[in-house]
């Protein structure tokens, strides 16, 4: 039995002293896991608030990029928009004209022109047939002359010619001018010409096209004067006629404060090429009526 007791004893100081080193081993196992882990987390800690920093730079940074960039748009876009477009400034007929010194008018540039109208609408022979001759034209003004002294070199016989005209709804001489305004002003030019001659206005300004044709129709006149979009209209509505008609002269020379001639605007020019279609030029082709430039 002693030897049995002794056996058990060793065996349990032996598995005691085992327990015992498994004890402090496993003791010592929990405190390098103990010391293990706050070492790793304070290592992850630091690497997550190291990159946090980063991050937030980046984002500072990108952010402040952005609001950089956005007042320099803003800026740039101000600045567009104070300055102004530069566009390239066409010339006018005001333009060229004003720095032309003025050239007067000749049958050449009337027939030019008609020609230049014609040439899109008509063929060759018709354009042939409705060219103005040298013959068809008076002298030209010379820009010396006033109204008066150029209608006295055209129209030398004038007394004899006015005395004799008997028919209503006709004039014997015809002035084509751009404006009411122009209209007016011829008029007064008209004082030492026309002698007894009684004078009207052609114009659309203030006066009704129906008391023209009446005008024209009570009695005898011997001059008008007006622009060619009146006149042509009272030709349409036969309000007037060409058959004692012996001079038409064009105010061709006159040029108002834009500098601008009566062929120069656009809508007096179409109202003129209407009027010269209307039966001007075939009178003028049938030698009954002369055209003058003034």
């Amino acid at each position: 039995m002693g030897d049995d007791l002794g056996d058990e004893w060793w065996t349990k100081d032996e598995n005691s002293e085992n327990s015992g080193v498994s004890d402090v081993e496993g003791d010592i196992q929990d405190t390098q896991a103990t010391v293990e882990e706050p070492t790793e987390q304070k290592a992850k800690k630091r690497k997550i608030k190291s990159q946090k920093p980063d991050k937030a730079k980046k984002k500072k940074t990108i952010q402040k990029e952005c609001f950089i960039t956005n007042e320099e748009t803003k800026g740039e876009e101000e600045t567009d928009a104070k300055k102004p477009k530069k566009r390239r400034k066409k010339k006018t007929i005001t333009d060229v004209l004003s720095s032309s010194e003025p050239v007067a008018g000749s049958p050449g540039d009337l027939r030019g022109l008609l020609q230049k109208h014609f040439g899109a609408t008509r063929s060759v022979i018709e354009q042939e047939e409705l060219s103005l001759p040298e013959s068809c034209f008076l002298t030209s003004n010379d820009l010396t002359h006033s109204l008066s002294s150029y209608l006295k070199e055209v129209c030398p016989k004038w007394a004899k010619v006015q005395k004799q005209h008997t028919q209503t709804c006709s004039v014997l001489l015809l002035i084509i001018c751009s404006s009411a305004v122009r209209t007016i002003d011829l008029i007064k030019q008209l004082t030492t010409f026309k002698g007894d001659a009684k004078v009207v206005k052609l114009f659309a300004k203030h006066i009704k096209i129906e008391d023209q044709i009446k005008l024209l129709s009570k009695g005898v006149v011997h001059i008008g004067i007006g622009t060619p979009g009146r006149v042509a209209a009272l030709i349409e509505k036969e309000g007037i006629n060409l058959q004692a008609l012996h001079c038409l002269v064009l105010d061709w020379n006159y040029r108002d404060q834009k500098q601008r001639r009566m062929i120069d605007i656009p809508e007096v020019k179409k109202d003129f090429l209407k009027l010269m279609e209307s039966g001007v030029i075939k009178k003028c082709l049938g030698g009954a009526v002369k055209i003058g430039l003034f």
